[in-house]
């Protein structure tokens, strides 16, 4: 089989991915997003650029469709111009009947804060009380309706980036203003009181791989990118529920799903993401989880 995987240069997930499919004799390559070219009109296509080293020869061009199957490892930041092409690149492929995991739709949906969560709770998961908007005004409102005591998200985001709690009102003010003044969504979630720790669950096709518990004890956000402590962690019938389920909701083939747990014992369905990392995973849960996807890939 020959893999795709778009994966930023130096990526831990690639190494772990190739040696994975160097095991399994699967032809592996790098692809960079920044290097896709498209060309529409007599011969359409979509290809990888790669410039040789002597700077002057024109770049040379590998057509995607000589990868039996694309893998997407990295949405890297970007314009929204930059963003929308490379989400209409891989769902041109898609159409052209390309096999992307994880598929551009579950990615859209994932990406995005305010779809996943509306589609979890349309799926009858429980997920923390929620309000969007644009306006300062609104946000302040939504400020005061959520208890004065909120998780401020960015839209898009991941690894705890950009998050912070507000719990102040001058503070909830300036706030507000600023992300307003930025263009931005205002994404507010009440904040839910917990133990300092959350659970990730990883699944993939249908499956739960397993889980592991994120310790935090000086931060309210668990992102083992943030220092959190990963643990191994025995998922429960209902924490399996509420990740198949959620999966199932964003569309996701491969999907790190995030619960927590307030107080009282409650779980809520935090996140869905469509890129999920493993490296800690694996080590809290010695499962080889490069291998275990590969492996699934070809049934």
């Amino acid at each position: 089989m020959k893999i795709g995987i778009l994966a930023s240069e130096g990526s831990w997930y690639f190494r772990d991915l190739q040696r994975a499919a160097d095991a399994a004799r699967h032809d592996c390559q790098r692809l960079d997003f920044e290097r896709l070219v498209a060309q529409v009109g007599s011969a359409p296509s979509i290809c990888l650029a790669e410039s040789p080293a002597d700077g002057r020869t024109p770049p040379s061009l590998t057509n995607l469709a000589a990868f039996d199957i694309i893998i997407v490892r990295t949405m890297p930041p970007g314009s929204l111009e930059q963003v929308v092409y490379r989400m209409d690149l891989l769902g041109r492929l898609a159409v052209a009947g390309q096999r992307i995991i994880n598929s551009p739709k579950s990615l859209e949906c994932a990406v995005d804060k305010y779809l996943t969560t509306a589609r979890l709770q349309a799926a009858g998961l429980p997920v923390p009380e929620t309000i969007v908007c644009e306006h300062e005004d609104d946000a302040v409102a939504a400020f005061e309706q959520l208890g004065r005591d909120v998780v401020v998200k960015p839209l898009f985001g991941a690894e705890g980036r950009g998050i912070v709690r507000v719990s102040d009102p001058d503070l909830a003010h300036r706030t507000f203003r600023t992300l307003m003044r930025l263009d931005s969504v205002l994404y507010l979630q009440r904040f839910i009181d917990h133990e300092g720790y959350d659970v990730r669950v990883l699944v993939l096709n249908g499956q739960v791989v397993g889980a592991i518990r994120r310790r935090s004890p000086h931060d309210f956000r668990t992102n083992v990118s943030r220092s959190a402590i990963a643990e191994l962690h025995s998922a429960s019938a209902l924490e399996s529920d509420y990740a198949l389920r959620a999966a199932d909701a964003a569309g996701t083939y491969l999907a790190g799903i995030d619960l927590l747990y307030d107080r009282q014992g409650r779980c809520y369905v935090i996140e869905v993401n469509a890129v999920p990392g493993w490296q800690a995973f694996t080590r809290a849960t010695g499962i080889d989880v490069a291998a275990r996807f590969l492996e699934s890939l070809d049934h």
